[in-house]
C-alpha cells in the first residue's frame, strides 16, 4: 500500500522533514548555538537528527545516506570523532563530506540525512 506524503515542522520556506513511501528526508540540520566549536556544533546537529528520526519512527541505524557540509575542511577530523561515536557499530551509512560556504558564517556544519522508516510510521 502506498504511503502518502507527510511534511513535519512546515515553515514558509521549508519543512524540517518529509516522509514518503517509508523514507524520511531531513532538511539540512544546523547548530543553534554557534558559540561552540566544531565538536559541539556537530553534537548539536546530530541530536537534532536523532530527534527528527525518532519523531519519524526510526533512528540512526536506518540512515540510507548522509551529506555533511563543513565550512572548513580543517574541522574534518574533529567532526569525524563526534560522528564515529554517534554512528552505531556496523551501521555506518553511505556518506559524503564536502567543504561549502554555509548560509550563516557562524555555522561550521550542516548535515542532510535520508533514512528508512518502518511501515507503521
Amino acid at each position: 500500500m502506498s504511503q502518502s506524503l507527510k511534511r513535519f515542522h512546515v515553515g514558509d520556506r521549508l519543512s524540517e522533514m518529509a516522509i514518503f513511501q517509508n523514507v524520511v528526508y531531513l532538511a539540512g540540520q544546523v547548530p543553534s548555538d554557534t558559540t561552540q566549536g566544531i565538536a559541539g556544533q556537530t553534537r548539536q546537529v546530530l541530536a537534532m537528527v536523532d530527534r527528527l528520526l525518532a519523531e519519524a519512527g526510526t533512528d540512526n541505524a536506518h540512515i540510507l545516506m548522509a551529506q555533511i557540509y563543513l565550512a572548513d575542511l580543517a574541522d574534518y577530523d574533529a567532526m569525524n570523532a563526534v560522528w564515529d561515536d554517534w554512528v552505531p557499530p556496523g551501521d555506518a551509512p553511505p556518506r559524503a563530506t564536502v567543504q561549502a560556504r554555509l548560509a550563516k558564517p557562524d555555522w561550521k556544519i550542516e548535515i542532510v540525512v535520508t533514512a528508512a522508516v518502518s511501515a507503521g510510521a
